[in-house]
């Protein structure tokens, strides 16, 4: 008691007074203003599918285009494949993804190939490497075209590879892949494209 005494003496000698242990409600206020919406959307996150992606060419017509052949000086267009099915995928031969993806697209390619259109539309990228990368990875089981100068995967809202369009025998987008597909994710899309099972 002694010792307290002498710190009040002490105080009160230096007019000084002893530091404030109160906390700040203003500080408190301030710093959950900031926190709370970062921590709500870092936790809405963990809900979200990473390859949902907001399409807004899904229920339109899918851009034209008129794109070189692969294999042949010719070009080919959209308007050349209506009346059928079309599953449009964007890839490149530097995507590790589209590697593993390849030869599940030849498979499905092959199995829907009388009632769907599959086409490859190679982003940016030269004749020669194409092949190469085509034959170890699966080999050709539908029309691949080159999209040079990557102007029509501008006009589809390509961000990345792969990405997979099936568009309707009238030319409307019907959905939208983003990343590769399994077989189990073809055959589900291209039920819903032909409207019933596969």
């Amino acid at each position: 008691m002694g010792q307290d005494n002498q710190q009040q003496g002490e105080t009160a000698s230096t007019g000084q007074a002893q530091p404030s242990r109160r906390v700040s409600y203003k500080v408190i206020i301030g710093g959950l203003v900031i926190i709370l919406p970062l921590l709500w959307v870092l936790f809405s996150g963990l809900f979200m599918d990473p390859h949902r992606m907001d399409a807004p060419l899904v229920g339109r017509n899918a851009p034209a285009f008129d794109l070189p052949e692969l294999n042949s000086d010719g070009t080919r267009s959209l308007a050349s494949y209506r009346g059928k099915p079309l599953v449009l995928n964007f890839f490149a031969t530097w995507c590790l993804p589209c590697r593993s993806e390849h030869p599940v697209l030849n498979q499905a390619a092959r199995q829907f190939g009388d009632r769907i259109q599959f086409v490859g539309v190679v982003y940016e990228d030269k004749r020669a490497v194409v092949n190469a990368w085509l034959n170890r990875y699966g080999g050709q089981a539908f029309p691949t075209l080159i999209d040079i100068g990557g102007k029509a995967a501008i006009a589809y809202g390509v961000y990345g590879v792969p990405e997979t369009f099936f568009i309707d025998p009238q030319g409307v987008i019907r959905s939208k892949h983003v990343g590769p597909m399994d077989p189990m994710v073809i055959r589900s899309r291209i039920a819903l494209l032909v409207g019933g099972g596969s």
